[in-house]
């Protein structure tokens, strides 16, 4: 049987992972672009910058729940071998799964954070085309959430899975009986 607290804790972190990564989207770094007092260059201020360390910090819990997910099911290639069940089977693709959803979410919320933090530094000196002020696109670390939310569903029909699969496991000759080949009395 899959461990309940175990499920708890891990849902308990995607789901800071996933209101960090709410929050991050939310509050986006904007930028307009000032000039100076004297009028002689423009250049770009920018507002907040707390999306980055709420996208570090979905980073951070989301690697924390797959880490533990990962440490409790032995990362399904350490241990003893599963029976093949339906249960291995889908473990197995749950495993995949899980791992693929994992790293987009990663990508997108490591990105998101790196992009945000990115603040333009030049200024023009008597032009008429004001600095471009880049900042992070809309939508960046809602899709880091959007995966959030699939691998913390997947993560834990994988580990049920992977659990079912543990409990009927392998046991080669037969189980629980000598491990040597049974003779019969020889008449």
């Amino acid at each position: 049987m899959a461990s309940k607290l175990l499920l708890i804790a891990v849902f308990v972190l995607d789901l800071i992972a996933f209101g960090l990564a709410v929050a991050a989207e939310q509050r986006r770094s904007t930028a307009k672009t000032v000039q100076d007092n004297e009028i002689q260059y423009n250049y770009c201020v920018y507002n907040s910058d707390i999306a980055t360390g709420y996208g570090v910090g979905a980073f951070l819990f989301l690697m924390a729940s797959q880490a533990l997910i990962m440490v409790a099911s032995r990362c399904f290639c350490c241990g003893k071998a599963l029976k093949p069940s339906g249960s291995r089977a889908w473990a197995v693709i749950l495993f995949i799964v899980c791992w693929l959803f994992f790293l987009i979410a990663e990508i997108c919320l490591l990105a998101g954070s790196v992009r945000n933090a990115y603040h333009t530094k030049y200024r023009t000196i008597f032009s008429e085309q004001p600095p471009s002020c880049e900042t992070l696109r809309k939508g960046v670390f809602g899709a880091g959430a959007a995966f959030i939310f699939l691998t913390a569903i997947v993560n834990k029909y994988y580990y049920i899975c992977y659990s079912n699969a543990r409990e009927n496991s392998f046991r080669p000759y037969g189980g629980g009986g000598e491990a040597g080949v049974g003779m019969g009395a020889y008449k």
